[in-house]
């Protein structure tokens, strides 16, 4: 009789276990997967982002096809023609078509930010797990090294890396990726944590399972979310660093077609009239950092990148 009395809370470790995981495989795939599900998380104006995005994407894979001119190809007599059939934006101080530069720049627009993020994504996320699996001395001591790095703003590491190694636009995404490690990190560890201490990390050491092969197959894909949404926040903020320090001449080096590189280029003629180049690469800077920032708001809020400003 004893045997077949069962209390409410009876059920082998392994059970239990694996209503752990089927429970927290649940919760985590409830807000990324599904196009309907997707689509009501964004909203109308972020399917619109989301489609600027892809519209910019396509535009800087298929430049040499789309660009109607070759955007080193410049002419005297055609200096600063104003908008026509032929020149749909015009053209610059160097006779240079304003669409195509704008076309061809999309592509060092993306590279840089791309580089950016992928570099923050890797470090963060390698950092955290690393700090929340071994815990103790090892998290306290890469939480000096993210507090150090919190102190130097982004910009300044980039000029500092730039000024040591010149102007390169793969120098400043470099330098600009270890300045937002610490956002990212900060994040994805708050996050790690609280699975790390749950009962399947615990039931899995358990059985005998590695640290490695834990942290690999279970406790990073429940931070995915967060690494990809901090990964589309943080584009928008690397994009707008990057167009920075382009425009003072310490990213991309003309003649390479670039939005930040052109804004600069075209400040110039603001004073004569011309304002066609400054204006559209900028609003090209705009629109695509906004687009970026909205889908990543709507995914996860800046709170995912480690963002509050």
């Amino acid at each position: 009789m004893k045997n077949s009395q069962k209390t409410p809370h009876t059920g082998t470790a392994a059970q239990n276990t694996v209503a752990v995981q089927l429970l927290r495989k649940r919760r985590n795939e409830v807000p990324v997967s599904g196009w309907r599900v997707l689509t009501r998380r964004l909203g109308w104006l972020g399917i619109a982002s989301a489609i600027v995005i892809a519209i910019v994407v396509l535009l800087a894979i298929l430049a040499p096809v789309v660009a109607p001119y070759d955007p080193y190809a410049g002419s005297v007599t055609a200096r600063h023609e104003a908008w026509s059939l032929a020149h749909l934006m015009g053209t610059d101080q160097s006779g240079r078509d304003i669409l195509s530069r704008i076309i061809w720049g999309a592509r060092s627009s993306l590279i840089g930010p791309l580089i950016v993020i992928l570099g923050t994504a890797t470090m963060g996320t390698v950092l955290a797990l690393t700090a929340v699996w071994f815990g103790g001395k090892v998290d306290a001591f890469i939480g000096r090294i993210l507090d150090i790095l919190f102190a130097f703003p982004n910009m300044l590491l980039a000029i500092l890396a730039v000024a040591i190694f010149g102007p390169s636009i793969v120098t400043a995404a470099i330098a600009l990726a270890i300045g937002y490690t610490p956002y990212t990190a900060r994040v994805i560890r708050s996050v790690a944590l609280r699975e790390r201490n749950l009962p399947y990390v615990t039931s899995a050491q358990l059985q005998g399972i590695s640290g490695l092969v834990i942290t690999l197959r279970h406790i990073l894909p429940n931070v995915r979310t967060q690494i990809l949404t901090g990964m589309t926040i943080n584009f928008g903020y690397a994009m707008i660093d990057l167009a920075a320090l382009s425009f003072l001449g310490l990213g991309v080096q003309p003649p390479t077609p670039d939005w930040g590189l052109m804004v600069s280029n075209g400040q110039s003629s603001l004073q004569q009239g011309f304002w066609e180049q400054s204006i559209f690469a900028g609003l090209a800077i705009v629109i695509t950092v906004a687009a970026f920032g909205y889908v990543g708001e709507q995914l996860g809020g800046r709170r995912a990148a480690g963002r509050t400003r």
